[in-house]
């Protein structure tokens, strides 16, 4: 048995040269190869298929093949034939026909916002091969994940995306404040005092914290807020927010997707927002299938601006 460890690839295309035109001056000149080292090549398939391959023509002009070098030229065509068509051949990805699973990793006000027009654009854009799995990203372990390939994409703020993913820009958010229809406020436009006066819902996504960025910005001008309640999801808050009085800082798409049950409003002072990116790993970068999910995540990022 011939062991292939030690088969250089290029000699097998020399082999086939060699094989059809039976003429060493003739094959280097087809291999773009000088005469000598295609000399050298052929010394070496005979050591490798212990085999003479080709002998001198009786003529003494040119060489004829051996049995067993005439036993090979139709498998080798055939054999180099498919590894050209492995070789030139461009994965593709078709996704009203082919079957993939992706796993999306995103915070919930990322699903919410990029998630559900993903889904509804996937109704058109995808048949029933396309499946999609959102699951909650865990800071510690999303990087790995990601390079076991056990999360396609990652949706989430800057400060969620690992240095070694690949990332895009997706959309800016800016905060408001959301109140439910009806609140005893009014719809009067915020100013400071009335907005620190309030009852807060704070989203800590971390987990029971009652500080969050809108009290580092208050602190800076030397204010604070009420916060009376802590939550671990943004989706808990609208909810909340229809049968109390309290009142949440919210990203504005968010507060959009909620507009049948809360009003929102400007901040009475400067707030830093932030950018929703979506992350992928480096080796994913060429991939058809990635590459279709981050074209479509980026056309429903334009239409949810």
């Amino acid at each position: 048995m011939v062991d292939l460890r030690g088969v250089d690839l290029n000699l097998l295309v020399s082999l086939d040269a060699l094989l059809e035109e039976c003429n060493v001056t003739r094959a280097a000149q087809r291999l773009h190869l000088s005469q000598s080292s295609v000399s050298a090549q052929l010394a070496r398939l005979r050591l490798t298929f212990d085999d003479a391959l080709l002998v001198p023509a009786e003529s003494g002009r040119g060489m004829n093949p051996t049995a067993r070098g005439l036993a090979l030229v139709a498998p080798l065509r055939a054999a180099l034939k498919d590894l050209e068509t492995v070789v030139k051949q461009r994965p593709t990805f078709d996704p009203m026909r082919d079957e993939r699973k992706f796993c999306l990793a995103a915070s919930d006000n990322a699903a919410v916002t990029l998630g559900l027009p993903l889904i509804r654009s996937l109704n058109t854009s995808a048949g029933p091969g396309v499946r999609v799995a959102f699951v909650a990203p865990h800071a510690e372990k999303v990087a790995e994940q990601m390079e076991r390939g056990e999360i396609d994409v990652l949706l989430g703020s800057a400060r969620m995306v690992p240095q070694s993913m690949k990332t895009r820009p997706l959309i800016s958010e800016r905060f408001v404040m959301a109140q439910r229809k009806g609140h005893p406020r009014g719809v009067s436009p915020l100013d400071l005092d009335v907005y620190c006066s309030l009852e807060h819902v704070l989203v800590s996504t971390s987990g029971g914290s009652f500080e969050g960025f809108m009290d580092e910005h208050l602190t800076r001008i030397k204010r604070s807020r009420r916060v009376v309640l802590s939550v671990p999801q943004f989706t808990l808050v609208p909810e909340i927010l229809r049968t109390t009085d309290y009142v949440c800082t919210l990203p504005g798409r968010l507060a959009k997707q909620y507009e049948y049950l809360l009003d929102a409003f400007e901040l009475p002072f400067i707030a830093e927002g932030f950018t929703l990116n979506m992350a992928w790993h480096p080796r994913n970068s060429s991939d058809p299938s990635s590459i279709w999910l981050r074209q479509v995540l980026s056309q429903v990022s334009e239409t949810s601006a």
